[in-house]
């Protein structure tokens, strides 16, 4: 009777692994070796275990590693100033002097094109 309160009572946290890693292997390497292996572990965003693990099981290591050009990003910050400096000038004309109905129209629908382009540069990278 007392095991089944106790099973009933361990019933939060984390659940149990179907399969447990508890078996070990050392590895000898150098330094510079070392080095290398945890290097390209975090280049595929992997822990050295996992990393030589699938090395030894797999033979081969599939990178997927997302990287947007400079250029892309330059033109996407491009867009960005741009953006937000024709939300200043707004500001500003809206100050002195209101747009009349087809300035208005215009500068919406050239932030909306600014907004577009940047959101296509960025989902053309991803």
């Amino acid at each position: 009777m007392n095991e089944n309160k106790k099973q009933q009572k361990n019933k939060s946290g984390r659940p149990r692994k179907v399969q447990k890693m508890d078996k070990y292997i050392g590895v000898k390497c150098t330094l510079i070796e070392k080095t290398a292996i945890i290097s390209n572990a975090k280049k595929v965003k992997l822990t050295p275990s996992e990393f030589l693990r699938r090395l030894g099981l797999q033979r081969r290591i599939d990178i997927k590693i997302k990287r947007i050009p400079r250029e892309a990003l330059g033109i996407t910050a491009l867009l960005n100033y741009l953006n937000a400096n024709l939300n200043q000038v707004a500001k500003k004309k809206n100050k002195d002097e209101p747009f009349d109905a087809l300035e208005r129209a215009k500068l919406s629908a050239l932030a909306t094109e600014i907004k577009a382009v940047v959101e296509q540069v960025k989902s053309f990278f991803k």
